[in-house]
């Protein structure tokens, strides 16, 4: 089975393979990363526009990848409730008949001090790139690993909202629209 993920990132290639290979054990997972545009701002400030990034990168990788089965997109963002600002990332999956599947990693709440810093900064991880005095926390645990002091980092939390974006692949059909 051959993945078209729309990143190169190595924690999202972590999360797919994590999940792929737990959905599907008896198959043969290639995960297969591409750049492609999310369409949407670097730093998503609403679910609605981390959703839409994640469906417009998984589109497009499974274009981009011949012989792909499945394209994944995976777009991290944050969303206000209330007076709070909480992050997760979200995850689409399509497969060739055009199918979507959606899921969230968990969320979790960010502080004041964090959103008062990433004003001007563009991502979130420049953020805390900044504050923990370190280089490229996307491609090692994340933000979520750097929070959870990597009890949680950034491919395992977001496997989680892989699974759940193949659920209406792989789960007992009476759960889903026709």
């Amino acid at each position: 089975m051959i993945v078209a993920l729309g990143s190169k990132n190595p924690a999202k290639i972590g999360a797919a393979k994590i999940a792929f290979e737990k959905v599907f054990s008896k198959e043969k997972i290639k995960i297969v990363g591409v750049e492609v545009k999310s369409g949407i701002s670097s730093q998503p400030m609403s679910d609605r526009q981390s959703i839409r990034g994640a469906i417009n990168r998984a589109k497009q990788a499974l274009k981009s990848i011949k012989g792909a089965d499945f394209g994944v997109g995976m777009e991290g963002g944050i969303h206000k409730i209330g007076k709070k600002w909480f992050e997760s990332g979200w995850i689409a999956v399509v497969d060739k008949t055009g199918k979507i599947g959606l899921g969230t990693s968990a969320r979790w709440e960010m502080s004041a001090k964090v959103m008062g810093k990433l004003e001007g900064k563009g991502e979130l991880s420049h953020v805390f790139e900044d504050l923990a005095k370190i280089e490229n926390a996307k491609d090692v645990g994340g933000v979520m690993g750097l929070v959870t002091k990597n009890i949680l980092p950034r491919d395992l939390a977001y496997s989680h909202g892989v699974i759940f974006a193949l659920a209406p692949f792989f789960s007992d059909p009476v759960f889903w629209d026709e």
